[in-house]
């Protein structure tokens, strides 16, 4: 399996996801700081493994602490806090496991525990969250492979494969689900635009592992899907409102418009950590916007004329009514989806 994040005794080592495919490099975060900056920078990205990479970076930073009490420790770890948060503001995985954190810091000091203890708790949690993903993703594999038919004919955008997770992946791991159950599939990942996500990364991983891929430019997406080449689209998210509307990677919205004007089924995979039922619809999801030279610029070139204005969202919000199914680790979400989510969730 891709070793997309881990941590051992140098630091939180990730892979170099801007250096893809052409070099394979690991940066190693020996800082809380660091991870910080891996994160804004999109050294990792997706949003499970932006949530494993926070949880990790605070955990490095509480144990790299001099503190000799809690209540000093208290004021590192929050501030901390702020700081794994002002990172990226959509992909509520962030916040998921901030807060989770929290609860763990504020459990270990409520309960009198010394700073070697809190130590030692934080660090387990961050470990036993990367490992919760990685699993939640296999199971989400396994959900979804019962949608993919033989010898499927599958369109992605953006990556949500093991680079986007501790491992495995959401939207590519349904994928990976359904070839390790030994039916053939074909993947035609979107480039998404312009961070190449797809290009770039979800390309490499499966062809990698052997899996039939096809890079198509974004908008060649409803030519290939009138051509009768997609079977269905198969997604990740950054975050799922209560009433299952879907912020993901920006061109996801307009991927669930044609797939549904041509009557493919589009799957969303995302563990329970990305549905946010504190936001009720996709309107209220916050949209980064990100900055304008990864439109102007393909590496050091210029695409753009001097003076041209750029909008860069980093995502859209793809309205529940195009939303076929959300498989998620315990179970797939159908319409009506702030029923079927909430079940997921109180049932955990």
């Amino acid at each position: 399996m891709l070793p997309t994040i881990e941590w051992n005794d140098q630091g939180v080592v990730m892979i170099d996801q801007r250096k893809l495919p052409s070099a394979e490099i690991y940066v190693t975060c020996k800082t809380a700081k660091d991870v910080a900056r891996a994160i804004k920078t999109m050294v990792i990205r997706g949003a499970p493994a932006i949530g494993v990479a926070a949880a990790m970076g605070l955990a490095l930073g509480v144990c790299q602490s001099k503190a000799t009490g809690t209540t000093k420790l208290a004021t590192e770890f929050y501030k901390l806090c702020d700081m794994m948060a002002a990172t990226r503001p959509t992909a509520v995985n962030l916040f998921w496991a901030i807060d989770r954190m929290k609860r763990v810091f504020a459990e270990a000091t409520g309960a009198g525990q010394s700073v070697g203890q809190i130590q030692d708790r934080l660090a387990a949690e961050a470990r036993l969250i990367h490992d919760e993903d990685v699993a939640s993703c296999r199971a989400m594999g396994a959900y979804g492979a019962e949608f993919v038919p033989q010898n499927a004919r599958v369109l992605t955008h953006c990556n949500a494969g093991a680079l986007a997770t501790a491992g495995y992946g959401t939207a590519l791991g349904v994928i990976r689900g359904a070839v390790e159950r030994g039916k053939q599939v074909a993947v035609f990942a979107d480039e998404t635009r312009p961070f190449l996500q797809g290009a770039r990364l979800t390309a490499w991983e499966l062809t990698r592992d052997g899996i039939h891929t096809t890079v198509i430019t974004d908008n060649m997406a409803g030519a290939i899907m009138r051509g009768e080449k997609i079977d269905l689209v198969v997604v990740g998210a950054d975050r799922i409102a209560a009433n299952g509307d879907v912020a993901n990677k920006i061109g996801t919205y307009s991927v669930a418009i044609l797939a549904k004007e041509h009557g493919i089924p589009f799957y969303v995979a995302a563990p329970l950590s990305t549905i946010d039922l504190d936001t009720p619809t996709g309107d209220q999801i916050p949209i980064e916007e990100r900055n304008a030279r990864e439109v102007t610029h393909l590496g050091p070139t210029r695409l753009t004329p001097e003076g041209a204005r750029v909008c860069n969202p980093a995502f859209d919000v793809t309205p529940s009514k195009y939303v076929t199914a959300i498989i998620t680790e315990r179970g797939i979400a159908r319409a009506p989806f702030a029923e079927s989510l909430a079940a997921l969730i109180h049932n955990r």
